[in-house]
């Protein structure tokens, strides 16, 4: 074997490795992606139950029911459409009625979002800024003087 045959053995072998490696890098990051979506584009996309995405929206006035061993159902709403949503485990403490929240989890066969984290927001006046977007594209934001997705404490605070 020559010289020159060595070093191509050498580098393909490399490139074997450095793209298996690739592709298992891209496979882990693929599961930890969460693509946010508001109730209304849930049902449009039609997406797949199991498939892990966040939800965000309103509280629904109304719709919060606490059970045993804090299991908390409730519906996320962006006014046009709902998703009713499940979740164990403790609410943030300011999480209400008609406040704005970011859901993470899965659609369940039934179409009831099973969340593994709730994120609310501790100032009254803010609204996530996915939310404000969603609400703006289907016409019914009613935000004040206040600029959309701003807040007044710190933004790492979810």
């Amino acid at each position: 074997m020559t010289r020159k045959q060595r070093r191509f053995i050498l580098i393909a072998t490399c490139l074997g490795i450095l793209s298996f490696a690739l592709g298992l890098i891209l496979y882990a990051v693929n599961d930890s992606i969460a693509f946010f979506y508001s109730p209304t584009k849930v049902s449009e996309l039609n997406i797949e139950p199991g498939t892990r995405f966040r939800l965000g929206g309103l509280v629904q006035e109304g719709s919060v029911k606490r059970g045993d061993n804090a299991h908390v159902q409730f519906v996320v709403t962006d006014t046009n459409q709902t998703i009713t949503v499940n979740y164990k485990g403790i609410l943030p403490d300011l999480f209400r009625e008609g406040q704005g929240v970011v859901t993470e989890g899965r659609l369940s066969h039934e179409g009831i979002f099973v969340a593994v984290s709730v994120l609310s927001k501790h100032d009254e006046n803010y609204v996530p800024r996915e939310v404000v977007d969603a609400l703006k594209e289907q016409g019914v934001w009613k935000g004040g003087g206040q600029k959309p997705g701003s807040d007044k404490g710190n933004a790492n605070d979810y």
